[in-house]
């Protein structure tokens, strides 16, 4: 069985070891990765790895769908061997590592949970920066363990997932959060189950990037993702995040809805044996390891070059001064989804 994650990067060298490793333990088989606009070396990591037979490697250099880098990225990603050939697909992002639950925490053990699964929906738990200031080379997934309650009411961000879909004709793209063009003769044979084991109704067949709030989403599987990391991380995306929308500079709005540290979740140490096994034959590679360490000097200078511009001398003064994110009760969030629900009704009549 073939199991693919598909990936899209950029100056992210220094965490992407560690990802593939934890991801060879989860259970897939198959990577491909794309990147584009690298200064840290991770093409070139990228490149050796494919040579060693690790991934399949592809530049998406532009130019890009107005729907951005990563649609760009996956709308290639229909087109390529390695996709039509996969039996199960999951795009990832570079943050988000696969946690399972259920049996020896492998793909094979969901698998065996969900039988009739055609997609599973892995929502996110969100981990927070737990009040990390500097930047160290460390697995991400040992250093973050402070994360957001099992039930969450809101913000939505919360309960996003990403789906990993049987690729048996259903749906023919991957897509960001959900496979895309489904085929409509298929469609009603389709089961969607969620990280719980629920069975979802029609409507996920089609649209929704996000479960639904209030109840755990986790028993079987859930998303760690790791949006934050220590406040110098944080600011060195910032800039990334700038360079991919234009003039816009993330700022606390991302990082409070996403600074989580209420709970705490080791749950997926259970990998740390085999990842660590995995990574360490990684490393063994001259090339691979002189290339990680090059990415992290990359980053610890980046950021010491961003912190003599005030725009990033500010976002680094104020996420030392941000409190994390507390939880919002369960009738506040009704209240904000109220006028959530009147917006968009208001809207739909506009459209009408």
């Amino acid at each position: 069985m073939r199991c693919l994650a598909v990936l899209t990067v950029r100056n992210e060298a220094a965490f992407l070891l560690e990802w593939l490793a934890h991801h060879r333990a989860v259970g897939f088989t198959d990577f491909l990765v794309f990147s584009n606009d690298c200064q840290d070396g991770t093409d070139l990591m990228l490149d050796r790895l494919e040579a060693m037979g690790q991934l399949t490697h592809l530049r998406n250099d532009g130019p890009h769908d107005k729907r951005g880098i990563q649609f760009t990225a996956l709308k290639t990603a229909a087109s390529q061997d390695i996709v039509k050939t996969a039996d199960w697909i999951l795009p990832l992002d570079v943050d988000e590592f696969v946690n399972i639950h259920t049996g020896d925490g492998t793909l094979t053990a969901l698998f065996a949970a969900l039988p009739e699964a055609t997609a599973i929906t892995l929502t996110w738990r969100l981990f927070g920066s737990s009040d990390h200031v500097r930047y160290k080379d460390m697995p991400v997934t040992r250093r973050f363990a402070r994360c957001a309650p099992v039930v969450m009411h809101w913000p939505w961000r919360s309960a996003m997932f990403k789906t990993l879909y049987r690729n048996d004709g259903t749906y023919r793209k991957p897509g960001v959060h959900r496979p895309r063009d489904p085929n409509p003769d298929r469609l009603e044979q389709a089961r969607w189950f969620d990280g719980e084991g629920r069975a979802l109704p029609d409507q996920f067949k089609t649209r929704r990037i996000f479960s639904p709030y209030g109840r755990s989403n986790y028993a079987l599987a859930q998303l760690n993702h790791y949006p934050l990391g220590a406040m110098e991380s944080y600011v060195v995306k910032a800039d990334r995040g700038r360079a991919v929308h234009s003039d816009h500079l993330l700022d606390l709005d991302y990082w409070t809805e996403r600074n989580w540290n209420t709970d705490y979740d080791p749950s997926i140490q259970r990998y740390a044996p085999a990842t660590d096994a995995l990574l360490a034959d990684l490393r063994q590679d001259p090339e691979l390891a002189a290339l990680h360490d090059t990415a992290v000097r990359w980053r610890k200078q980046r950021f010491e070059e961003l912190m003599l511009q005030e725009p990033f001398r500010a976002l680094f003064g104020r996420l030392l001064m941000a409190a994390p994110a507390r939880p919002v009760p369960k009738e506040a969030a009704k209240f904000m989804i109220g006028f959530a629900n009147r917006s968009r009704s208001e809207n739909n009549k506009t459209q009408d």
